[in-house]
C-alpha cells in the first residue's frame, strides 16, 4: 500500500495521485497558495482519494474559499472507497473542524493523535498556535500547547514542519533559547516555510531583538508569494518591528505596502486583526487619530467578517465599530459572539466579549471604564483564543495608555513591574 510522507498508509492505487497528495501537504505546511493545485491534481488522478479531497478542503479554507472547501469536503464524504480506520477517523475529524464544531473537533483531534501520532494533517490543527487548543481559549492553553509539542516531538524527529510549530509553542511560554534553535533548524531545512519564519519573528519580539526580525522578515518577504495566506501577517510583524524600534516612517511604509486593507492578501479574519491592530498600536504610540481611515476600515471589516466567527478577529472588528461610532453594529457583533459561545463554537465564559467591551470603552473615550474592565483580565488573555502574546500585548498597551491619560502613573509602574519577562519595547505614548 502507498504511504504519505510520514509513512502512514493512504488508500489510492495511483502513484501519481499519491505523489501529488504528498506535494500538496508539503506546500500546505509552507502556506503556499499552490497547495490547492497539487491536491486538485491528486483528485483528478483518483476521484475517490478521500485524504486528497480533505487536503483540498483545507487549502481552500485557508484563503477563505468556502464554496470550494464545502465541495471538497462533500467529495470526501461521497467517495466510494473502503477507508482504513485512521482515514475514517481523519475524515470524521475534518467534518467537525470544517463545519465549525470547535469543541467537538478538539476532542476528536486529541483521540486521533493518541492513536496515530504521526498523522500530521490532524496534528497541524491541534496544538499549533492557530490550532484547536488555542481556539477553544481554555485557561492554561499556551502551557498545554508547549507540553503537547514536547510530548509528540520524538515522533517527528528533525522534521522541519514540526520544528517550526514546536518553536512557536515554546516561544509563547518563554523558552526562547530552545525555540530559536528549532526555528533556525526549520528555516535551514526549508527556507520557504512561512510558519518557521513566523516563529522566528515571535522569538525576536519576545527576546527584545528587533534587529533579529527585521532582516529575516525583509529577506523572506522578498521571495515569498504576495498572495500567500500569511504574507500580510508577516509584513505586519515587520511593520511592528519598525514601530518598536522607533522607526515610525519605515513602519508606516511597511504597513502601506502589504498590511493596509487595500493591499493585504490574507484571509478575512487575518486582515481584520492585522490592519486594525496596527492602526490601534500606531495611535497608542502617539500618532494622530484618522477618523476617515477608521470609517473605511470599519466598513471593510464588515465585508471581510460580516458575522462573528473568530474570537481574536471579532474583538478587533468590534473595536473598529466602536472607533467609527457604529454602536448598533458593535452590539450586534457582541450578541453574535454570545450565540457562538452558547453553541460551543467559541471560548467559554464570556471572556472575549468582556475584552471587546473594554476596548470599546477606551475607543469611546471612557478611559476609567476601560481600566476597570480590562485590567482584571490581563493575566488570562490567552483565553481569547488563537492569538499570540505579541497580539495580546495590544490589550495591555491599551490599559497602559488609559492609565497615562488618567494620570495614574503609579498604576503604570505597577503594570510594568507585573509584565511578563519578554519584550520591553513598549510603543505607548507616555510610557518610558
Amino acid at each position: 500500500m502507498l504511504t504519505d510522507r510520514y509513512g502512514l498508509a493512504v488508500t489510492t492505487a495511483s502513484q501519481s495521485a499519491r505523489d501529488a497528495f504528498v506535494e500538496g501537504y508539503g506546500r500546505l505546511f509552507m502556506v503556499l497558495p499552490t497547495a490547492r493545485a497539487a491536491f486538485d491534481a491528486a483528485t483528478a488522478e483518483d476521484p475517490d482519494f478521500v485524504l486528497a479531497h480533505l487536503g483540498a478542503a483545507q487549502a481552500a479554507a485557508l484563503p477563505g474559499d468556502i464554496a470550494k472547501m464545502q465541495a471538497s469536503l462533500a467529495a470526501a464524504k461521497a467517495a466510494h472507497v473502503q477507508l482504513t480506520e485512521r482515514e475514517a477517523s481523519q475524515l470524521a475529524f475534518f467534518v467537525k473542524l470544517l463545519t465549525g464544531q470547535t469543541h467537538a473537533a478538539l476532542a476528536a483531534a486529541a483521540a486521533h493523535v493518541e492513536t496515530w501520532p504521526r498523522d500530521a494533517a490532524v496534528m497541524n490543527h491541534y496544538p499549533t498556535i492557530l490550532g484547536l487548543i488555542s481556539q477553544c481559549g481554555a485557561p492554561g492553553s499556551k502551557r498545554k500547547q508547549a507540553e503537547l509539542m514536547d510530548a509528540f516531538a520524538p515522533h517527528y524527529g528533525d522534521d522541519w514542519w514540526y520544528a517550526g510549530h514546536h518553536a512557536m509553542a515554546l516561544s509563547e511560554v518563554g523558552r526562547l533559547g530552545e525555540a530559536r534553535k528549532l526555528a533556525e533548524h526549520a528555516l535551514a531545512v526549508e527556507p520557504r516555510s512561512a510558519f518557521a519564519a513566523h516563529s522566528r519573528a515571535h522569538i525576536a519580539y519576545e527576546d527584545n531583538e528587533p534587529d533579529g526580525a527585521r532582516p529575516l522578515l525583509a529577506a523572506f518577504l522578498e521571495t515569498a508569494p504576495r498572495d500567500g495566506a500569511v504574507y500580510g501577517h508577516l509584513a505586519w510583524h515587520l511593520a511592528l518591528s519598525e514601530l518598536h524600534a522607533g522607526n515610525d516612517d519605515a513602519a508606516m511604509r511597511r504597513f502601506q505596502d502589504a498590511v493596509a486593507p487595500e493591499v493585504h492578501t490574507g484571509i478575512g479574519r487575518t486582515k481584520v486583526t492585522d490592519t486594525i491592530q496596527f492602526l490601534w498600536r500606531w495611535e497608542l504610540a502617539g500618532h494622530p487619530h484618522d477618523p476617515e481611515r477608521w470609517s473605511t476600515l470599519d466598513a471593510l471589516a464588515h465585508a471581510w467578517l460580516p458575522r462573528a466567527g473568530s474570537s481574536g478577529a471579532d474583538i478587533y472588528a468590534a473595536l473598529a465599530d466602536a472607533v467609527a461610532g457604529d454602536l448598533p453594529a458593535l452590539e450586534t457583533r457582541l450578541n453574535e459572539m454570545d450565540a457562538l459561545e452558547a453553541a460551543e463554537r467559541y471560548p467559554r465564559g464570556g471572556f472575549v466579549q468582556a475584552v471587546a467591551r473594554g476596548l470599546a470603552a477606551y475607543a469611546q473615550g471612557d478611559h476609567a471604564a476601560a481600566v476597570v474592565q480590562l485590567r482584571p483580565l490581563l493575566a488570562d488573555l490567552e483565553r481569547i483564543g488563537a492569538q499570540s502574546r505579541a497580539q495580546l500585548d495590544l490589550i495591555e498597551f491599551t490599559v497602559l495608555r488609559a492609565c497615562v491619560e488618567l494620570g495614574r502613573h503609579d498604576e503604570v509602574r505597577d503594570l510594568l513591574v507585573q509584565r511578563r519577562k519578554g519584550p520591553d519595547a513598549i510603543p505607548v505614548a507616555g510610557v518610558h
